[in-house]
Formats: C-alpha cells, structure tokens, sequence
C-alpha cells in the first residue's frame, strides 16, 4: 500500500512537468527535418528571393529548405498544394497578388481560399510597375498621355502579361482613377507584351521597372510614371505617378511567405524572424535591387492586414472592370 501511495505521489508531482513539456514551444525543435519552399517559375524575381530566403534558412536552422518551383496556371498549382499540406511548418509558399489576392474574383473554382486556407508570415520584396509608352506617341509625360488616350476613347491600347494579372489590374485600375479608355491587349506573358510594344502593335504596356530596363534606356520605349507614391529604388529616373499629379495609382509586383493555415504561431514567428533577418542584409537588398526589386520586412500581422488591403482593392477593380480569366 505505501509503495502504491508513494507511486501515486511521484505522478501528480510529475503531472505539472510533462504537461509544460506538452505544451512547450513547438518552435524549440523547429525545422528537424528539410523544409519545402513552393513557388513560381524558374529564374522569375520570385524563384531569385526565394531560393536566397531558402539558402539564408538552410544556413541558420542547419536543415535544407528545399525551392520547389510549381509555375502552373499563375502559380494556383502550387498554391492548392500549400494549403492542403500539413500545417507543420514544414511546407511553405511564396505568393502574390495571382495567388493570394485576385483569383477568388477572376475564377469560380481555385481549390483553395487565399485567406482561411493561409497564415502570413512575412511581406519579402516588392517590385516597381512603371506605365512605358511607344515612342511614337506624341506624350512626353503622364499628363499628355492621359490627354492623347482621352481624345481617342478606345482608340489606344495597352498590353499587359496576360488576362488578370497584375499589368492588367493595374491597366484598368488606371482607366478606373483616370477616365482614360485604354484598351487591353493580353500577351503570353511580360517578355511578348515588352515585344510588342517595341515594335509598336500596342501604344502602351504596363510591366515591371526590370522588365522594361534594356528597352526604355535604348529610346525605344518611354517610360511615364511608376506606379507609386514615390520612385522606385531600381528605377530613380521614372518619376512616380504622384509627381505627375495623379495620386491613388498604386500598383506593384509582390511577393510574400506563407504558411498552411493552422501553422503554430510560435513556428510562424521563427520563420517570421529569420527570414526578415536575412532579408535585412546588404547581401538581400543588392540581389533583389538587381532584380528591380525591393526587399521588404513585416510581421505576420502586418502581411496579413496587406494582404487583406489588396484583397479589397484588387476585388474592386476587378468588379467594376468587369474583368473574366481568359
């Protein structure tokens, strides 16, 4: 009876002790396996900061974050198998406005809810889309071109990289804050938009400060305005569009991690942490920069609370434009 009372005594004094173990910090023994990255295209701006992000990880947490690149249908592909992966930690996704903040507008059925079916972690970089018109279009600035489109209502034509992406929502949502009545042309992606303006088949074209670099300095294209309240870092001389007198034209190309909804908030904010931390470096800022892009650090609060703001924004004009996937 005393070897069973004192038996009973050793376990409600060890009770307290294995419940703290049960519900220590499930980040303490994070990542103790290889991690998967899901993202976009190979050698996109996307797959360049991810596969930093992923090497930055793999030297800190001494494990493998392993880039898998799923470039299928805008990157929906890969986002449906984030959110239907394990919430562990151990599989994560780099999205963008195509997965994570227009689709549910453009698509009856995209296999997963970029909201509920998430959890944000952190914004990672941010990229300049600058308005460039053909050099034959009697404009010299944004004011002039504005004018030039008024007087000819669906007489000038833009072209972006295709049906409900970001160069077409930013396309109508500068119809929209405008009252100009650019028509859109759809390409197979940036690099035959690019082709077409230059060789003059479209007036206009909205694309990313990196893609059209070569062409505007070559005068073949001229740069207007970028997209945004200030300039872009990766492009100075393109003035913003609130310079040119024409504020609430903001449209950018970003990128941000997220996790499967349900994740443990705790491996959240380690990944949170480090991956902000590598972001930080002088050595994130030159490659992102050398990509037209700009690194950008958030909490998951304030990526979430983005992601929402694009959500709003993007549902928007997508409505109002009456815009349908192609």
């Amino acid at each position: 009876m005393k070897t069973l009372t004192k038996l009973l005594v050793s376990m409600f004094a060890l009770a307290p002790a294995l419940a703290a173990a049960q519900g220590a910090d499930p980040a303490a023994s994070y990542p103790n396996r290889p991690v998967r990255l899901i993202t976009g295209s190979p050698g996109s701006t996307s797959d360049i900061s991810a596969r930093f992000i992923a090497q930055k990880l793999s030297e800190m947490w001494r494990q493998q974050v392993v880039v898998d690149n799923r470039p299928g249908a805008g990157g929906m592909i890969g986002a449906e198998i984030a959110a239907k992966s394990a919430p562990d930690g151990y599989t994560l996704m780099q999205g963008h406005i195509g997965t994570h903040a227009s689709p549910q507008f453009l698509y009856k059925h995209i296999g997963y809810d970029p909201v509920k079916d998430f959890a944000p972690i952190a914004l990672v970089s941010n990229s300049g889309i600058a308005l460039a018109i053909h050099s034959s279009v009697p404009a010299g600035n944004l004011k002039e071109f504005i004018a030039y489109a008024k007087a000819k209502p669906g007489g000038v034509n833009y072209g972006s990289a295709g049906g409900g992406t970001s160069s077409q929502l930013s396309g109508e949502l500068f119809n929209q804050m405008t009252g100009a009545k650019l028509v859109h042309i759809p390409y197979k992606g940036a690099g035959f938009a690019l082709t077409a303006l230059v060789g003059g088949e479209t007036q206009a074209a909205f694309l990313s400060t990196t893609t059209i670099s070569s062409q505007s300095k070559s005068g073949r294209i001229k740069p207007l305005a970028v997209l945004s309240n200030t300039r872009f870092a990766a492009a100075p001389d393109i003035p913003s569009v609130v310079e040119a007198g024409y504020p609430g034209i903001e449209s950018s190309v970003w990128f941000g991690l997220f996790a499967p909804a349900k994740t443990p908030s705790a491996i959240i904010a380690k990944i949170n942490r480090d991956a902000v931390a590598s972001l930080q470096t002088p050595e994130a800022k030159a490659l992102l920069l050398s990509q037209g892009a700009e690194t950008v650090a958030t909490t998951p609060a304030e990526f979430g609370a983005f992601q929402k703001a694009e959500i709003a924004k993007w549902g928007k004009v997508i409505k109002e434009a009456g815009i349908k996937a192609e």
